[in-house]
């Protein structure tokens, strides 16, 4: 008897989206359409801030003279161009960062200066650890570091084997290091920065909450590292993957990068981009700047970077592009997730959905309440793992929930980015972990074997500064 196997695979991030477009829209038909009393509250600092009156839900009809709220194959097929125009701000500032990137990332000065400190710190041995993760955390908290390390696997693996580690300890270096920057990101323009613009909130109040969550995050990583490194250079047969490491020992032996130049140039622009960074951080604590002047700045970056590398006008703009292309995919998610919001708003079935959840969670005490919304953010990642994905699609409905049950916004954002953080750790979707394993011949399974060790008590530390954002 032939048995039938059935694959299944999850859907490309577009299909998916436009999948739960249709099912909104199936939603609108069967959910009762209704919506809350909204008013304007002037703060202390003058900002103005939309918020639900308590108690005035109410019930609309779905038929009236006016039209009709149900959503037919006219309103799903809008959607996505709708949702476009009215993230237009969030995708203008992703394209303008990811373009100036571009620009940075085309001058090879932050490449050329990890080689450098690769080079320096090889006669230091236990010391690359956490001089080298503590760089890459905060490139990850900071500007968002990520796809930027993929070249630099081959070299790291190489010098783990010269310090007598193995391809592992690499692959934790580059992409722990990144990943767990994200994870306590700060001013991350990828998650936190366009989960706050989502979500309407000016500046980044809880800054100093985060720069303490981003210093006890990368200092777990970096122990746990540390401490696998030291096991696997004491009894190196105790490694995962001892066996495969023997087969790639001598092509990345006798392969390592020759000595890089590291110019004045190169340090004026990271010095520039330090600097950059500094601004950016204080415009948000003391000016509450939002995505227009963070862009500027940016984008200011990446001009002067040009310039100091002597790129002339059509070689900074075809760079630019080059840098948007690598954020297209991620601005035309943002657009097609508010499309959801779109068919859902049209509907009028979002307040009738916060009323619904606001009326089950209402009591709880909020560090229940942030880790439900932890483990929720847990699980949508595995199905849209982009961090700026996430937020569009998740933040218009979250952040309004935790305004009805007493639960500031700053919280719902921490919840997010721990939850996308930790599980792109674990996630068999992540490009720069599959990039990185492959380099090295590592399997996703023998990953999961050393990680899995240090996850779950990120994610009991991260319930913990979920709930502490909640309470203060």
């Amino acid at each position: 008897m032939r048995i039938l196997k059935i694959k299944w695979a999850v859907p490309h991030c577009y299909a998916l989206i436009f999948f739960i477009i249709i099912i909104v829209a199936i939603l609108t038909w069967c959910i009762p359409s209704g919506s809350f009393d909204y008013h304007s509250v002037t703060l202390p600092g003058g900002e103005t801030k939309t918020l639900v009156v308590p108690g005035s839900y109410h019930l609309l009809d779905k038929v009236t003279v006016e039209g009709d709220l149900r959503q037919g194959v006219s309103a799903i097929l809008a959607a996505p161009l709708e949702g476009i125009i009215k993230a237009a701000d969030v995708i203008a500032f992703v394209l303008i960062v990811g373009g100036a990137f571009g620009i940075i990332m085309r001058t090879g000065a932050i490449e050329r200066g990890l080689h450098v400190l690769a080079e320096r710190l090889a006669g230091k041995g236990i010391l690359v650890i956490p001089l080298s993760m503590t760089l890459f955390s905060l490139g990850g908290a900071t500007f968002g570091m990520s796809e930027e390390v993929i070249p630099l696997y081959a070299v790291f693996i190489s010098l783990m084997f010269a310090l007598g580690y193995d391809s592992l300890t690499a692959i934790l270096i580059l992409f722990l290091g990144t990943q767990i920057g994200y994870v306590g990101a700060m001013t991350n323009p990828f998650s936190v920065l366009i989960a706050q613009g989502v979500a309407g909130i000016q500046g980044n109040p809880q800054l100093w909450l985060r720069a303490i969550a981003w210093v006890v995050f990368t200092g777990m990583a970096i122990i746990f590292t540390m401490w696998y490194a030291h096991r696997v250079k004491r009894s190196p047969t105790i490694s995962p993957v001892y066996e495969s490491d023997l087969q790639i020992r001598s092509q990345f032996m006798t392969t390592q990068s020759g000595t890089v130049t590291f110019s004045w140039s190169d340090r004026l622009i990271i010095a520039a981009f330090v600097l950059a960074l500094a601004i950016i951080s204080w415009g948000l604590i003391t000016r509450g700047w939002y995505m227009i002047e963070i862009g500027t700045v940016f984008l200011a970056l990446g001009l002067f970077s040009g310039l100091i590398h002597k790129m002339n006008a059509t070689t900074m703009a075809e760079n630019f592009v080059e840098g948007c292309k690598e954020f297209v995919y991620a601005a035309v998610v943002i657009g097609l997730a508010r499309g959801i919001l779109v068919v859902a708003d049209n509907g009028k079935i979002i307040d009738t959905l916060l009323f619904g959840l606001s009326e089950i969670l209402d009591g709880l005490p909020h560090y229940a309440f942030t880790t439900l919304m932890l483990l929720g953010h847990n699980v949508i990642t595995f199905f849209v793992p982009s961090s700026s994905g996430e937020a569009a699609l998740t933040m218009p409905v979250l952040a309004p929930l935790g305004d009805l049950v007493g639960v500031n916004k700053e919280a719902m954002v921490m919840a997010y980015q721990f939850g996308n953080g930790l599980t792109n750790l674990i996630s068999p979707t992540g490009g720069v972990l599959l990039a990185g394993l492959s380099i090295a011949r590592v399997g996703f399974g023998q990953w999961l074997r050393v990680i899995m060790r240090l996850f779950p008590l990120l994610w009991i530390t991260s319930a913990i500064f979920a709930a502490v954002s909640a309470w203060v």
